[in-house]
């Protein structure tokens, strides 16, 4: 592995902060909070993104509450594994593409460009279907035509916003909000087994045992996990004006736990509402092998009202509005760090954007708009697969005092961090042994 430069030396081009950083003002705790508060909600929305909810559905429907454990599981090794991402980009000034490019050769450096950037296809792949699905459930759109729609008013928006992050930030989070609002509504209208749901948050070996319930909660994993999700945070916590000394990296890395914390917190709310709406709503009366259109038509009779199919699908639109418009920048960054291309933001956002919307649109046509939450599902497996070749090397450069200095993860991080990292290359393994077997 190849050390960082000495402290001293200027960071290259690439690793250069943006012009327009976040100013951290002086005063009091929630001034400075609210000042590096942001980056967590644009990474916790891939974690509420359509991909989330087809195998929040699927697994909700076919076992009830017995995945619920798998989400509440996955959402906190995200949470650490995103403070290590925030830990990485604070302090080394590079984020995760950059840091792979420069600590391993160009032939490895080359490998885990491609493998992320299918994670990022099969992720956006889901964003996109999702929206269109909301789009085709609210007003009858073609799917084909809503993954174009999607696809280019994310480049509209990110456009508007290219030189200043806080609006965006500010409009991920009253979507967050509009997602939050559908789902408590909803859950009240469900009024699920308080019981039941405890019990589903204990974990079984019974997950293991049957390959169905874990290639769902594979999936959970993935959908949960994102790996671009890791690069995207370590990017983005370099838009704020911390001081680059220990004391200020220390302060901005206490404030982006906070911010990581509190963001994916309503994640797991979220991610467990869908869970438990499908548990409670189609689970108990035995139908199974729901897709998020079925789920639309049938949540209506159920629950007897409907305005529950409207909230499902207005919050499945803002779903996927969010997570596009994250997928779109973590593709940007990923191509930026791992190739140092010179182009202008709009090309590079816009060829993370082709690389996404391609494939969708091929999908759709391909395999018919019946085919979609099997698709969606496959998807978010195809992420849990690309985890370990983000998580291994967060995790050695994070605990490398060449390149962290005294902020290198200490014994008991270290522990939960390649424990994790262990547990993931395990799980996503013994997947693949048993359907191969």
């Amino acid at each position: 592995m190849t050390p960082p430069p000495p402290e001293s030396a200027a960071l290259p081009a690439e690793a250069v902060p943006p012009p327009r950083l976040v100013a951290v003002p002086r005063g009091s705790f929630w001034r400075k909070l609210f000042a590096f508060s942001g980056p967590g909600y644009l990474v916790a929305v891939g974690y509420m993104d359509p991909g989330n909810w087809a195998t929040g559905l699927a697994g909700g429907a076919d076992y009830g509450y017995r995945l619920l454990c798998v989400i509440l599981l996955a959402n906190l090794a995200a949470m650490f594994l995103q403070s290590l991402a925030a830990k990485l980009g604070i302090v080394s000034g590079l984020d995760l593409a950059q840091a792979c490019r420069r600590a391993y050769g160009p032939h490895t450096s080359f490998v885990l460009w491609i493998l992320c950037e299918i994670a990022i296809i099969a992720c956006d792949l889901a964003e996109l279907l999702g929206a269109a699905i909301a789009l085709n459930l609210l007003f009858g759109l073609p799917i084909a035509w809503g993954v174009a729609l999607i696809g280019l008013e994310v480049l509209f928006l990110l456009g508007l916003t290219r030189q200043n992050v806080r609006p965006l930030e500010a409009f991920i989070v009253c979507l967050m909000l509009v997602i939050g609002v559908c789902f408590a509504v909803e859950l009240a209208l469900a009024r699920p087994a308080i019981g039941d749901v405890l019990r589903g948050l204990v974990p079984s070996a019974d997950i293991v045992r049957d390959p169905a319930m874990l290639y769902v909660a594979i999936g959970i994993l993935g959908a949960t996990i994102m790996p671009h999700n890791l690069y995207l945070h370590s990017a983005l916590v370099k838009s704020r004006a911390y001081e680059r000394t220990p004391q200020g990296m220390r302060q901005a890395l206490h404030y982006s736990r906070i911010d990581v914390v509190t963001a994916l917190t309503l994640a797991i709310f979220v991610n467990g509402a869908i869970l438990i709406l499908a548990a409670s709503t189609f689970h108990g009366r035995g139908l199974g092998e729901v897709g998020i259109e079925d789920a639309y038509q049938l949540l209506a009779p159920a629950l007897g009202t409907g305005a529950a199919s409207t909230l499902f699908a207005v919050a499945l639109l803002a779903s996927g509005q969010n997570s596009s418009i994250t997928g779109t920048l973590a593709g940007q960054i990923v191509l930026e760090g791992f190739t140092d291309l010179r182009i202008a933001p709009w090309m590079r956002q816009l060829a993370s954007r082709l690389l996404a919307m391609i494939p969708a649109i091929l999908a759709v046509v391909i395999w018919g708009e019946g085919s979609v939450t099997s698709l969606l599902i496959f998807s978010q497996v195809v992420l849990s697969l690309q985890l370990p070749f983000a998580v291994y090397p967060l995790v050695r450069l994070t605990g490398d005092r060449a390149w962290m200095g005294s902020f290198a993860n200490g014994r008991i991080a270290a522990i939960v961090a390649w424990g994790l990292t262990a547990a993931l290359i395990g799980l996503n393994g013994y997947l693949l042994v048993s359907f191969m077997l």
